[in-house]
């Protein structure tokens, strides 16, 4: 559905441009928008000419990455090219989009780093920061992260995941405080109570002071409309934007609200399948449960020696190819095969992971890539070796090194599941061409999500 006419958008250009910082993350910006009825491609790399302009007449571009899980250094190499692409596409608004449990660390997917970089190529007189996204319960109020679990809505701090994650944990909920690591820039708070009164004053003071990082807080519809009417009006001075997806929920029920897009369309889905190939790289307890009730509905569990990431090419690939054969017999026998690294925090696997880990004298940065490149592999393999055309990618870092083996150059959302989940179909230059696929970071999704997929997704 094409947005309706209005002078505020009727030029060719895009709306909104956005950078993610892992694949999952950008995929759910593509799905928000979408479903909206915002025209939108989501790029796993800089296209050539001919993809590019395969999809010319989209009103939202989005580049992929795996920034989360890289370090400043490779940040600041990096980030302009990509950048400096999607600032060519003159849209009012270019986004870098973070985790909305806003993973980061001054060693690690610094979001710091990222915008004085960002700052560089795309200068802007304030940088708003929107991270919570309530339709995903992640939820903002006086500048403290919450974030939902099946057990309930916790401050980021005190969260059983967030707050002892094994490479970014959050020992704080005060996303500037926890920012105030990773840069120096001038930063402030525009809080519920100026959202829910007079949004454009505490900006306008924020500016003045010289205040350059901007947190907005979200918590319902009125202050998120808030968030989006602040973006939208005010995007000659803020033009550069942090958040998650965030922004763009916010965006859109703006848009929404000044007619600027006309009502939602119905939330799509696809037919049911018989089978599909997932693989997950997440140790969150979220996914464990995911993991376990997939298995009590058909699916077969194959887990991954991941010690073997710590050794050897020859071991991993050996590796490689003993769960593609194992997956591919189970698809022989009629069921879906599921290859997990673990399943769990608590899965023994884990503790010989860091064993290994520990006496190989590997960085766990690098573990990590192989074990998600080694997935991504047994991934492409299997779909090679079969007729199966849908697959799951579970685990934020896992989707972008697993969905890079694929040769998948660009997606699309097409039905929806839980917010930041899709299914979405990818092209490219590859045998996956056509391919149903969907990208869910561990801390997302329902405790059926794996059969959801199977089923097509849609309403619940």
């Amino acid at each position: 559905m094409q947005p309706q006419s209005n002078p505020e958008t009727s030029s060719s250009q895009p709306w909104v441009t956005w950078y993610g910082d892992d694949f999952t993350g950008a995929a759910a910006v593509m799905e928000v928008l979408a479903f909206a009825g915002v025209p939108t491609i989501l790029f796993t790399e800089i296209p050539p000419d001919d993809l590019k302009k395969r999809f010319s007449g989209t009103r939202a571009v989005g580049l992929a990455s795996t920034a989360r899980s890289k370090s400043p250094q490779w940040m600041r190499d990096n980030l302009p090219g990509a950048l400096s692409w999607l600032d060519s596409f003159n849209a009012p608004i270019l986004h870098y989009k973070v985790c909305s449990t806003f993973d980061s660390s001054p060693q690690s997917g610094s979001i710091g780093t990222a915008i004085e970089t960002a700052l560089t190529v795309r200068p802007s007189r304030g940088v708003p920061m929107i991270t919570a996204a309530p339709q995903m319960r992640r939820y903002q109020a006086f500048g403290h992260l919450y974030a939902g679990t099946f057990e309930g809505v916790f401050r980021l701090d005190r969260h059983p995941v967030m707050a002892r994650h094994p490479v970014t944990p959050m020992n704080e909920s005060d996303l500037l405080r926890h920012l105030a690591a990773q840069t120096d820039l001038p930063s402030g708070l525009i809080d519920l109570e100026a959202l829910w009164s007079d949004p454009q004053t505490a900006l306008d003071k924020a500016l003045a002071k010289g205040e350059k990082i901007l947190s907005i807080d979200s918590m319902e519809a009125t202050s998120e409309e808030a968030a989006g009417r602040l973006l939208w009006t005010n995007r000659e001075d803020l033009s550069f934007v942090v958040g998650s997806q965030g922004v763009e929920y916010a965006l859109v029920r703006h848009w929404l609200a000044t007619g600027l897009l006309p009502a939602c369309p119905p939330t799509p889905s696809l037919q049911p399948v018989d089978r599909i190939v997932a693989v997950s790289g997440s140790v969150s307890p979220m996914t464990a449960e995911q993991l376990c009730n997939a298995e009590a509905d058909g699916f077969v569990l194959i887990p991954i020696n991941v010690e073997l990431a710590c050794g050897s090419d020859e071991g991993l690939r050996g590796e490689i190819d003993r769960l593609v054969r194992l997956s591919l017999e189970t698809l022989e026998r009629g069921a879906s095969p599921l290859v997990c690294s673990a399943r769990g925090p608590e899965d023994p696997a884990v503790e010989t992971f860091h064993r290994a880990l520990s006496q190989s004298g590997m960085d766990i940065a690098t573990a990590n890539e192989r074990i998600g490149v080694s997935l991504g592999r047994v991934l492409d393999g299997v779909l090679s070796g079969s007729s199966v055309r849908r697959a799951v990618i579970s685990g934020g870092d896992t989707s972008g090194y697993g969905l890079q083996q694929l040769g998948i150059q660009a997606l699309e959302a097409k039905a929806a599941t839980i917010p930041g989940a899709s299914i979405c179909v990818g092209y490219g230059q590859t045998p996956h061409d056509g391919l149903e696929i969907a990208l869910k970071g561990g801390q997302m999704g329902t405790k059926d999500f794996f059969s959801w997929i199977r089923r097509g997704g849609g309403s619940h």
